[in-house]
């Protein structure tokens, strides 16, 4: 989680029920969304007790200017006691909400989530802000119209909606009117659900948009409402925004530049079906998430080796296939008999052995799942003696990496040419999820044509 102004906040802190016993401390949270808490004693019955079996799993706050708040999955990092002098502890929190305080089991549930992630203004590229200059009469006039919020249904009940939130310029404006508009997300569901429902959406989207701009972008700016916690204002009763933090992933320290063309697509590729291709996206987890979970550890630099980010790339690929095909060398029923036939003729002391050799004997091999997946988008590929000379050396490559046989060293990929070939397996994927997400073959030929960086990647050698 983006983090982008420094959150250090002085207040009071005790475990829920137990408000009589506050303590002070000092709340920061850094960029990345570490929850720290750095306390004078301990939450311990009596200050000066070292008891190690004291639950402090969830603590309630109130801070400077931001009040009341919960600290959620809470553990010491350091901790002391109080001993003639002034010592400190500090705790360890996974989640904050600023702006409400639960009960020590009480589960947080939420009607709606709030949330950014970078470049999403850029990406959404819709602006309710005009500009009329006269530079013949030195004038100008500035308006402005807030864009209506766009709102999609999800195949989970939720609903996802892309809003704008603005400010207008205040007075006196002698010397500056300015007027700012930035682009947010909402899920909302009409029944109550806990936290984690609306951060697995969230996780999901932000990956959407990772593969969308090519690039890690962070989320940020996330809060929650809920039908349960409200205010009255005029006699009027308004849910209560409380603010979350924890240390989301994706998360790069650099916040990133990107400009609409630089990008995958942008939301006006897809507006006319946005809604099945974000329903697309989030229900493919549900069978890809492990190619998936590969192929985004090579963007998040996870994979701190080009060796490493290869074969995350290579078994992104194969898992891709997996899951996606049921392809086998031979019928499944002749396969069993075949087997069974095999077995017979094999002494008894060495069956156990061989069959367990056989188990997977009817999968195709690498190569052959490569050639299938590259087959639908091989006229992007180069031609058909480049292309199986691309599939030899990824085999070459992913088998002496992974056994590192000499016979397979002088014919594996090494420097720059193994870089390139990343660069061809991420294009791979890349063109596999536009048809996953609905991009028709006509389509993807446009944001083949128009990508740049989808281009270089092509054109890497």
């Amino acid at each position: 989680m983006r983090i982008e102004e420094e959150y250090k906040k002085t207040g009071y802190f005790w475990l829920p029920g137990q408000e009589e016993k506050k303590i002070p401390g000092v709340l920061s949270i850094d960029d990345g969304g570490k929850i720290e808490l750095e306390v004078v004693g301990n939450f311990s019955e009596s200050i000066a007790s070292a008891n190690d079996n004291d639950d402090i799993s969830r603590i309630i706050g109130f801070v400077e200017k931001d009040g009341i708040l919960t600290l959620d999955d809470c553990f010491y990092t350091i901790r002391n006691g109080l001993f003639g002098g002034i010592s400190k502890s500090k705790v360890r929190a996974n989640r904050a909400f600023i702006g409400a305080a639960w009960n020590k089991e009480e589960t947080v549930t939420f009607n709606s989530l709030s949330f950014s992630v970078d470049c999403l203004d850029e990406w959404v590229g819709i602006s309710g802000i005009h500009v009329a200059n006269d530079w013949d009469n030195d004038t100008a006039t500035i308006s402005y119209n807030p864009p209506e919020k766009i709102s999609f249904s999800l195949d989970n009940g939720m609903k996802l909606e892309i809003c704008f939130a603005y400010t207008l310029p205040g007075f006196p404006n002698i010397t500056e009117a300015k007027i700012t508009q930035r682009a947010y997300l909402r899920l909302t569901s009409v029944e109550l659900r806990e936290l984690n429902e609306f951060t697995a959406i969230a996780f999901k989207i932000t990956n959407l948009m990772c593969f969308a701009m090519d690039e890690v972008v962070s989320l940020k700016s996330m809060s929650a409402t809920s039908s349960q916690i409200q205010r009255t204002v005029q006699e009027k009763q308004h849910p209560i925004p409380i603010s979350i933090y924890y240390q989301s992933i994706p998360f790069h320290e650099k916040k990133p530049k990107k400009t609409w063309h630089e990008m995958l697509f942008n939301f006006g590729s897809i507006k006319t079906n946005a809604q099945q291709v974000v329903n697309n996206w989030l229900n493919a987890y549900d069978y890809l998430y492990p190619a998936l979970n590969l192929y985004f550890s090579t963007k998040t630099g996870a994979q701190k080796y080009l060796e490493g980010k290869f074969l995350a790339l290579a078994q992104g690929l194969e898992t891709y296939h997996r899951r996606t095909s049921n392809e086998t060398l031979m019928e499944l029923a002749l396969f069993d008999s075949l087997v069974e036939e095999i077995i017979t003729g094999c002494p008894e002391n060495h069956a156990e052995w061989l069959r367990g050799r056989l188990t997977h004997g009817n999968e195709i091999n690498l190569s052959k799942r490569l050639k299938r997946i590259t087959d639908p988008f091989k006229k992007h590929l180069g031609t058909s003696a480049e292309r199986s000379k691309m599939l030899r050396k990824i085999v070459d490559t992913r088998n002496y990496l992974t056994h590192y046989s000499e016979e397979l060293k002088d014919n594996s990929a090494k420097g720059r040419d193994l870089w390139v070939l990343c660069q061809k397996m991420e294009v791979i994927f890349s063109l596999h999820f536009l048809k996953v997400i609905g991009f028709t073959a006509e389509k993807i030929d446009v944001v083949v044509e128009n990508c740049y960086p989808l281009k270089q990647k092509l054109d890497a050698i």
